[in-house]
């Protein structure tokens, strides 16, 4: 059985390890170094009820995790989130993603947020479908904004307002 609750910094290495995993094998994210244990303590750090982070759980084991993050740090956009969404290799394609997506976006939502964004990598047709099919609506595309295995790549933008 999964269970889905709001992650704990004793779940950290766990969120780091998925994190790094994409980072080094995937376009899901640019980072393309893998981030340390105190770098994401600090990400940790930066949410809260408003802007959550989940943890997909089996057997005890964290097998993904979604987060929504301030979108800027200017006041204007204080009710608008990024979503990010990670899930272990192994267990994609599984309906982990689509729950854990559900259950940050609902928390978010009952702590105030008004619109998420979601920016999604070309190739990662999984994560557009993911979004849409969570009421996410395709906003646009940011050509060759990023540059990670030494392709230059596009980033679609998708966006949720709630209602």
């Amino acid at each position: 059985m999964i269970t889905f609750l709001r992650a704990s910094t004793d779940h950290l290495i766990d969120i780091t390890d998925i994190y790094n995993q994409a980072v080094l094998t995937t376009t899901a994210t640019f980072d393309s170094e893998p981030i340390s244990l105190d770098e994401q303590r600090l990400w940790f750090a930066e949410h809260n009820d408003k802007f959550p982070i989940f943890i997909a759980e089996k057997s005890g084991k964290v097998i993904g995790w979604a987060s929504l993050s301030k979108w800027s740090g200017r006041c204007a956009y204080s009710d608008t989130a990024e979503i990010s969404i990670y899930i272990k290799d192994g267990y994609r394609g599984k309906g982990v993603g689509t729950k854990l997506m559900m259950k940050v976006l609902e928390e978010g939502k009952k702590a105030g947020i008004h619109t998420v964004l979601a920016r999604i990598s070309e190739g990662s047709e999984a994560s557009i479908r993911l979004h849409k099919n969570a009421g996410f609506e395709y906003v646009g595309v940011m050509r060759e904004v990023g540059k990670k295995f030494g392709k230059l790549l596009d980033i679609h933008l998708l966006q949720l307002v709630f209602k």
